[in-house]
């Protein structure tokens, strides 16, 4: 078969509608990644529960889908959807309805940005991320701040002091770490000599982890914070204020606020992974070199992501007082003695 018949016309048209072939591969990328984005949720929330189990001596979900409990999501996702959709007397409606639609749209703006991996092709690596951009570091920092607006926007709009309280203790703790994460992630910048996030994986030959030891303890504090997982989840505090920014909502839209947690946790520790534990940077594995990038990204995630859970299950929460006062005494100086280190030492190696 004569593929230039095929090829040539398909060029031609490209080269005359650049902005619909644009717009056609935008759609394609946005439907892969969302489809990649909520499957991984998904096992990370399975992963969450069977974890949580272990470590509190349960069975975690053992009953839909064969006695790992592997439907359990999708059985709590149709009871949910299938709840009644109310609205408090009072709420502000519009803001009350955009919330959780504020939250979707801020992970795919991250997902978007992120490399989820590489493929090893004749001894290249090809990053596999959707839109590979010279500041995609800086880009998805400032996106994932983002969330903290919907969960502003949650508790506001609900008419419930509750909910008004975890908004403003959403907004406290963001202010207060928002800083110190940017910090981090302009000193691996600076030492990487590029905010490409891409750029940065391949400047590893030595783990940020190890060369910023101490960035690499601020940004991982600062990201449980910033995803509001124990002990920084002051904003729906269950104990405190009954369920905070998400205290009115019920159904499908705190489904939606529910699972958005979950799609930032595995975002998070995916940007953790690429920032200072080398990406998917490691010795090709025997018999599958194509796919060997892919693995030793995985591993390092679910590493990350078992991390996250385990302090859940081991740390009690903090009160929001000392959480404030932990990122404005502590943090943020110690964000920018590593700051003068990584300029210090990336101006020796430059």
């Amino acid at each position: 078969m004569d593929l230039s018949a095929i090829i040539e016309p398909v060029s031609s048209w490209i080269d005359q509608e650049p902005l619909i072939f644009a717009l056609i591969i935008g759609l394609i990328g946005a439907a892969i990644i969302s489809g990649v984005i909520n499957v991984g949720a998904m096992a990370v929330v399975w992963m969450d529960r069977k974890v949580m189990g272990d470590v509190q001596r349960r069975f975690g979900p053992a009953r839909v889908g064969s006695r790992w409990g592997l439907l359990q999501l999708g059985a709590d996702a149709i009871k949910l959807f299938t709840k009644e959709d109310s609205i408090p007397i009072g709420a502000d409606k519009q803001v009350y309805v955009w919330a959780p639609i504020v939250a979707s749209i801020t992970t795919m703006l991250v997902a978007a940005a992120l490399p989820f991996g590489a493929l090893n092709i004749g001894g290249k690596e090809y990053p596999l991320v959707v839109a590979n951009m010279d500041i995609s570091a800086f880009y998805v920092e400032a996106a994932l701040s983002v969330m903290t607006v919907a969960i502003f926007m949650a508790g506001f709009s609900s008419n419930n002091k509750y909910s008004l309280l975890g908004a403003f203790r959403g907004m406290a703790r963001m202010i207060a770490y928002e800083v110190p994460m940017g910090v981090c992630v302009i000193a691996v910048a600076v030492m990487a000599h590029s905010l490409n996030l891409v750029e940065i994986v391949n400047s590893q030959s030595l783990w940020y982890a190890f060369a910023q030891p101490l960035g690499f303890l601020i940004f991982t504090v600062a990201l449980m914070t910033d995803l509001g997982r124990v002990p920084f989840d002051q904003s729906e505090a269950e104990e405190e204020i009954i369920a905070g920014y998400t205290t009115e909502y019920g159904g499908i839209r705190w489904g939606l606020l529910y699972f958005q947690e979950y799609i930032n946790m595995l975002l998070g520790s995916i940007l953790l992974v690429l920032l200072f534990l080398g990406g998917w940077n490691g010795p090709n594995i025997p018999l599958l070199p194509p796919i060997s990038p892919m693995i030793w990204f995985a591993l390092k995630l679910i590493i990350v992501l078992e991390f996250l859970i385990w302090t859940r299950a081991s740390l009690v929460r903090f009160r929001i007082d000392q959480v404030t006062d932990l990122g404005w005494k502590w943090m943020l100086p110690l964000s920018i003695v590593n700051l003068a280190w990584a300029a210090a030492v990336g101006l020796y190696f430059a």
